[in-house]
C-alpha cells in the first residue's frame, strides 16, 4: 500500500515509539567509528607509509578481521544476548583502534600493521546489524506489518549511509587541519562510550528467544539439544550474501578509484568529502524508501536497484576532473541505499528468527568482505593503470550483482515472528 508523506512520517513515529528516541542516536554514533576506520585506514597508512598499495593492504586486513568475526559476534548475540557481547567488544575495539593508530604513527613494518588492523576489525561490536535485529524484533513484537519493518530497515540503512558521510568527512577534516590520526582517536572514544550505552540500553534484551519455544528435532539422543534446534539458512539468504559481496566490491572499487583520482589531481585531502557527497544522496534516497509501495516487491526492487547501479557506475570510469567526480558520485549515490536496504530486507524475511542477529551481521560482513578484498586489489590496479581501472572493477561487480538478483526470489514470509513480551511489559523478550 502506497504511503503518502504524512503516512510515512507516522510510520517513522511508530518505529521510534517502539525503539525509543534515544536508541537510534546511540546506535548512530556507535557505528560511526566503523566508517572512520574503514575509510580512514587507507588515508592513515598511505600518509604514514607513503604507499597507496600499503594503505589498501592494511585496510583490507582490517576489514577481513571484521568479516571473519562479524558472524561470530552475531551468533554470540543470538545465544547470549546483545548486552554482554556488545559491551565486551566495544571496550576491546576502543583499545585495538588506539593501538592500531599508534602503530601507524610509529611507522611499524607492514606485517605488524596488518596484524593490528586485523585486531581492530575483529573486535568491531557490530552495532549497525545488531541495531537492525533489535529494531525489527521490537516492532514485530508489537504486531507491526511489513511496511513498519521496511521502515526500520530504511532508517537503519540511512543511519549507515549518514555514518559513511560523517566518517569520511571527519577523516577529511582531520587530514586537512592536521592528521587523519585525530579522527581515529575520536573513533576510539566513540566506540567505548556509545558502544557501552548501546549495550546497557533497556532494549538490549529485545531479541531474546525463549528456549522453551524452540522445537526439538526428532532423531537419536546425540542429535537433540541446542545444536539440533539451530535451523538452517535458506538458499535465498546465501544468494543475497553473494549479491552483497559484489556490492561491496562495487563500493571498494569506487573507494580506491576516488582515492587514486583525487591523489592524481593533487586533491587527496578531498577524498573524504567526495565520499560524503555520495553518502548524502544515498541517505536522502534511503529515507524515502519507506514510501515505496509494498506491491513493488523486494525481489523486483533489488533487480531494479542493481541494474541502476551497474549503469550509473559507468559514469565514474570516464571521470577526469574534480567537478566531474563530485557530479558522478552524487548521481551514483542515489542507487546505493536502495541496494543495501533491499539486501537487508530480503535477509530479514528469510532468516530464522533464532538466527536474526547472526543473519544481519553475516550480511554486513559479506558486504564489508567484498569491499575489503577490492580495496587491496583495486588500490594496486589504480597505482599501475590509473583510477579508471579501479572504477571498472566496481562496474563489473555491479553487473554481476544484477545477475545474482535475477536468481533471488522473495521469501514467502518473514523469517522472524513476534517475540512475546514479558508480563511486566518491561521490553524483555520472554
Amino acid at each position: 500500500m502506497a504511503q503518502a508523506a504524512g503516512g510515512t512520517s507516522a510510520t517513522y513515529r511508530e518505529v521510534l515509539g517502539a525503539t525509543g528516541a534515544l536508541l537510534p542516536v546511540i546506535s548512530f554514533f556507535g557505528r560511526l567509528p566503523v566508517a572512520v576506520i574503514q575509510f580512514g585506514s587507507v588515508l592513515l597508512i598511505t600518509r604514514t607509509s607513503g604507499s597507496l598499495a600499503t594503505g589498501g593492504t592494511v585496510a583490507c586486513a582490517l576489514a577481513l578481521g571484521q568479516v571473519a568475526m562479524g558472524p561470530v559476534v552475531g551468533r554470540l548475540a543470538d545465544r547470549r544476548g546483545q548486552r554482554s557481547v556488545v559491551l565486551c567488544c566495544s571496550l576491546l575495539n576502543a583499545l585495538a583502534i588506539a593501538c592500531y593508530t599508534l602503530g601507524a604513527l610509529a611507522g611499524l613494518p607492514t606485517p605488524l600493521l596488518v596484524a593490528l588492523g586485523v585486531l581492530a576489525g575483529a573486535t568491531v561490536p557490530g552495532i549497525g546489524p545488531l541495531a537492525r535485529a533489535r529494531g525489527v524484533a521490537l516492532v514485530r513484537r508489537g504486531g507491526a506489518d511489513e511496511c513498519v519493518v521496511n521502515t526500520v530497515l530504511s532508517l537503519e540503512s540511512t543511519m549507515d549511509e549518514l555514518s559513511f558521510v560523517l566518517g569520511p568527512a571527519l577523516i577529511g577534516v582531520a587530514a586537512f587541519v592536521g592528521h587523519p590520526a585525530y579522527a581515529f582517536g575520536a573513533a576510539a572514544l566513540l566506540v567505548a562510550g556509545c558502544g557501552t550505552a548501546f549495550a546497557l540500553h533497556p532494549t538490549a534484551t529485545a531479541t531474546a528467544v525463549r528456549p522453551a519455544t524452540a522445537p526439538v528435532l526428532e532423531g537419536p539422543p546425540a542429535l537433540k539439544g541446542p545444536r539440533a534446534r539451530r535451523p538452517r539458512m535458506p538458499r535465498e539468504v546465501r544468494l543475497v550474501r553473494l549479491g552483497l559481496v559484489l556490492l561491496g566490491v562495487l563500493l571498494g572499487g569506487c573507494g580506491a578509484g576516488i582515492t587514486a583520482l583525487t591523489q592524481k589531481l593533487g586533491q587527496e585531502d578531498q577524498a573524504g568529502l567526495v565520499y560524503a557527497a555520495m553518502g548524502v544522496m544515498s541517505a536522502v534516497v534511503g529515507l524515502s524508501m519507506a514510501a515505496v509501495p509494498e506491491r513493488f516487491g523486494l525481489a523486483l526492487r533489488w533487480r531494479v536497484a542493481t541494474a541502476a547501479a551497474a549503469l550509473l557506475s559507468l559514469l565514474l570510469i570516464g571521470t577526469q576532473s574534480m567537478p566531474g567526480l563530485y557530479g558522478a558520485v552524487t548521481v551514483f549515490g542515489a542507487v546505493f541505499a536502495p541496494n543495501l536496504i533491499t539486501g537487508f530486507g530480503l535477509t530479514e524475511r528469510a532468516v530464522p528468527r533464532e538466527r536474526l542477529a547472526e543473519g544481519m551481521t553475516f550480511a554486513a560482513s559479506a558486504f564489508v568482505g567484498g569491499q575489503a578484498v577490492t580495496l587491496a586489489v583495486a588500490g594496486r590496479l589504480a597505482e599501475s593503470h590509473g583510477p579508471a581501472a579501479a572504477f571498472t572493477v566496481g562496474s563489473v561487480a555491479a553487473a554481476l550483482a544484477f545477475g545474482v538478483a535475477l536468481l533471488v526470489k522473495a521469501p514467502a514470509g518473514p523469517g522472524v515472528t513476534p517475540v512475546a513480551a514479558t508480563p511486566s511489559g518491561s521490553g524483555r523478550g520472554a
